[in-house]
């Protein structure tokens, strides 16, 4: 096997029919593919490969070869799936079962995507304030200018229809690029590629946000499609979510590998965030506390007990933070920042603790036979 050859995606069949259908899609998407007849064959380029496409004819012998778990394996059919085939896709690890001609569509977006993709997904890091000026925004913006410290590529997702827009916590509300009533209509898979292209560029971050004045919710078929797009490209994601908590914000948090939740220490803080706890618990697997900097009247300990949440730590206290943001400056763009050693703390915790590959959703996340 040639390791310095560009990887590409793995068709697993020896179904000549399925074949013909699955080469066709691959030259439509601008893609070559490495077609193996027998598992066994498929198992030098099984983990490099971007995606892997298994025929129904083969996945139970898959099965049984025992491949290692990865992300990105879709299983194909022609016509119908019955129960037997939903049952060896679950065991074999696969993120769908996609019936052709049906979900041509779905399958030439994974072949499309395939020719940018990474290993496994970045992490998407979602935040959300307990009370209104909690500072979830800042710690938002915080934790991307961390992850580009890190040398990620880091998105920034603003899904707060009412907050300043996080353009302007970065001092870059004249940025050129896609907004999200440029984005209102997209749904179904995008390619990071083209999208990152499209939207502004900040601080070496990719910035997804609203346009200067009233902003109405975005449909969550365009935020799931925005931010999926997003944690199957970038290395990092994060996403700033509304107290509300509604449809998309909820969908966000499904996709969630560690969701903050950023309490003030104090009785309203406490209170507050508690009405958005069963909505979290129910939406995201990892949700942790972030204690505010400011006031506190309440220690650690108090707030987690309240909450019933594991502690991620406390924002030490900025002096310099309310000058820079009335600057116009971005928070915690510098190491010497208490709020960005914070930051960086929090990001480095999440890349030991990790794999690339927690954020994607379960088998069948989506999809029901």
């Amino acid at each position: 096997m040639d390791t310095t050859a560009p990887a590409r995606p793995l068709f697993v069949t020896d179904h000549a029919e399925l074949l013909d259908d699955l080469l066709r899609l691959a030259a439509a998407a601008g893609v070559e593919a490495t077609v193996a007849h027998h598992p066994a064959h498929a198992a030098a380029e099984w983990a490099r490969a971007p995606a892997v496409v298994v025929g129904a004819d083969l996945l139970q012998a898959a099965c049984d070869l025992g491949l290692r778990p990865r992300p990105h394996v879709v299983v194909a059919v022609l016509g119908g799936a019955d129960t037997a085939v939903w049952e060896a896709a679950l065991r074999l690890g696969a993120e769908s079962v996609l019936r052709l001609p049906d979900d041509e569509s779905r399958l030439s977006g994974v072949l499309a995507d395939s020719a940018h993709a990474r290993p496994g997904r970045g992490r998407v890091v979602s935040v959300v304030g307990g009370r209104g000026g909690a500072g979830a925004s800042v710690l938002a913006v915080a934790l991307a200018l961390a992850g580009r410290r890190a040398d990620l590529d880091s998105a920034l997702v603003d899904t707060d229809p009412l907050g300043c827009g996080l353009d302007l916590l970065l001092g870059a509300e004249h940025a050129d690029g896609a907004r999200w009533g440029d984005l209102v209509g997209r749904e179904g898979r995008l390619n990071w590629t083209a999208l990152r292209a499209a939207l502004p560029r900040v601080h070496g971050i990719t910035l997804v946000t609203w346009e200067r004045g009233p902003a109405d919710p975005v449909p969550s078929a365009a935020v799931r499609a925005v931010v999926s797009c997003a944690a199957r490209g970038a290395d990092l994601v994060v996403a700033d979510l509304p107290r509300g908590l509604g449809p998309a914000a909820e969908d966000v948090l499904r996709r969630t590998t560690l969701a903050l939740l950023v309490v003030t220490a104090d009785l309203p803080g406490v209170i507050a965030a508690n009405r958005l706890l069963p909505r979290l618990r129910a939406t995201a697997a990892n949700a942790r506390v972030v204690i505010g900097s400011g006031a506190a009247d309440l220690s650690a300990s108090d707030v987690t007990d309240a909450l019933s949440l594991p502690l991620a730590g406390r924002v030490p206290p900025d002096r310099e933070l309310a000058r820079t943001l009335r600057l116009g400056l971005p928070p915690a763009q510098h190491r010497s920042s208490p709020l960005a050693a914070f930051a960086d703390r929090v990001v480095a915790d999440l890349l030991r603790t990790t794999p690339a590959a927690a954020s994607a959703p379960g088998p069948f996340a989506t999809e029901a036979p």
